[in-house]
C-alpha cells in the first residue's frame, strides 16, 4: 500500500476564500484536501504536507500553496516544489491561480478555465477574463516555479472562490471545479475504480 504513490492536485491558492472552496471541491469530485496547506503564507513545510497527503484517506488529494503576495520564491512555491518532486507523490496536474503581484515570471499554462466556465487557450486574469497576449503564461505569486517542474497539465483560472461571484463556494464553485476536473480527466484518475474513494458518508455531504 505504501508503494503506491498518492496521486495529487496542486493548488497555488491557499487564503481563507481559496480555502473553503478548494474544500467544497475535493468533496464534489470524491477527493480529499488538506486543510492544514491553507493559510497566507502556506504554514506547513513541504516534509510537513507530504505527511498529510501520506494520511489522506484516498485519492485525489487537492493541496494548497500561497505566497501571500510574495513575488519571490516564497514559502508556498518551496513547499509546492517539494511535494512536486518527491518520490511517493504523482502529480496529476496543478490549477495555477492568478493575481495581482508585480515583478513575477509567471507559468505557461495548457488552457485556462475563464470566470464563465469557458475552456480556452489563453491565459487569463484574477478576474478570470481572458488575456489576449502571445503566450499563455498566468502571473500570480506562487506559479513561477510551476515552469521548473515537470507538470503534466498547468490549468489557469482566475481568483479562487471569488471572480466577481462566478466561483462562489455556494454556488459549488464551478470554475475551480471545472479546472479540477479537466485535470483528473485528462490524466485518466476518472477511468479508476471510484467505490473505495466514494462510498462513505463523509464525500456524500453536499
Amino acid at each position: 500500500m505504501s508503494e503506491q504513490k498518492r496521486k495529487v492536485v496542486l493548488i497555488t491558492d491557499g487564503d481563507e476564500v481559496a480555502s473553503k472552496t478548494v474544500q467544497r471541491v475535493a468533496e464534489e469530485v470524491g477527493g480529499r484536501c488538506i486543510s492544514r496547506s491553507s493559510g497566507n503564507p502556506t504554514p506547513l513545510s513541504g516534509e510537513g504536507i507530504v505527511e498529510q497527503i501520506k494520511k489522506a484517506a484516498y485519492d485525489p488529494v487537492l493541496v494548497m500553496f500561497d505566497d501571500c503576495g510574495n513575488g519571490g520564491y516564497g514559502q508556498g512555491e518551496s513547499a509546492l516544489r517539494y511535494v512536486a518532486t518527491h518520490p511517493e507523490i504523482e502529480v496529476l496536474g496543478a490549477v495555477a491561480v492568478a493575481s495581482n503581484t508585480k515583478s513575477v515570471s509567471g507559468a505557461h499554462i495548457d488552457l485556462s478555465v475563464d470566470a464563465h466556465g469557458e475552456i480556452i487557450q489563453h491565459a487569463v486574469n484574477k478576474d478570470g477574463d481572458v488575456e489576449h497576449a502571445k503566450e499563455s503564461i498566468v502571473y500570480g505569486d506562487t506559479v513561477d516555479v510551476l515552469d521548473e517542474l515537470q507538470i503534466p497539465l498547468i490549468v489557469g483560472v482566475g481568483d479562487i472562490g471569488k471572480m466577481h461571484g462566478q466561483d462562489d463556494v455556494k454556488d459549488g464553485a464551478p470554475v475551480t471545479r471545472q479546472a479540477v476536473e479537466i485535470i483528473l480527466q485528462r490524466s485518466g484518475f476518472l477511468d479508476e475504480p471510484i467505490i473505495e474513494r466514494t462510498d462513505t458518508s463523509e464525500t456524500k455531504k453536499k
